[in-house]
């Protein structure tokens, strides 16, 4: 067996301009559950992605650069009802769309899993999708 075979995901770590405001949108809207973090300073909150998976947001020191990346770049979440997810979007008045940038709209993939692209409040693209 080679070393390779036993790499495995931990995190992933984002800078956030506002963690709070990057925390609550996490938790209620995207439906994330944070863990402990051994920082205990303001500036950083852990959150379970599954499988041992976790998302660290750490809230950067001044001053803030908007993020440059595209939607290209983004994370991913599966969701088991996207209606459901799209309304809880609706409630919290957030936009979504499709991939190629249609407001609104949810794109189908070849492979007929249904995914939709939306941006948390630092800027990072997210999409989210059916594949459960």
């Amino acid at each position: 067996m080679n070393s390779y075979s036993q790499t495995r995901i931990n995190h992933l770590a984002v800078y956030v301009k506002d963690l709070k405001e990057s925390s609550h949108f996490y938790e209620k809207v995207v439906g994330l559950k944070e863990i402990d973090e051994p920082f205990k300073d303001g500036l950083h909150a852990w959150y379970e992605m599954g499988d041992g998976v976790s998302l660290h947001l750490i809230e950067r020191e001044e001053p803030w650069t908007n993020p440059t990346i595209d939607k290209t770049n983004h994370l991913c979440f599966s969701v088991a009802d996207l209606d459901a997810f799209i309304a809880r979007l609706g409630q919290n008045k957030i936009s979504f769309e499709d991939w190629p940038g249609n407001q609104g709209e949810i794109n189908i993939r070849p492979d007929g899993i249904k995914q939709i692209y939306i941006r948390d409040p630092s800027g990072y693209w997210l999409e989210i999708n059916d594949e459960y």
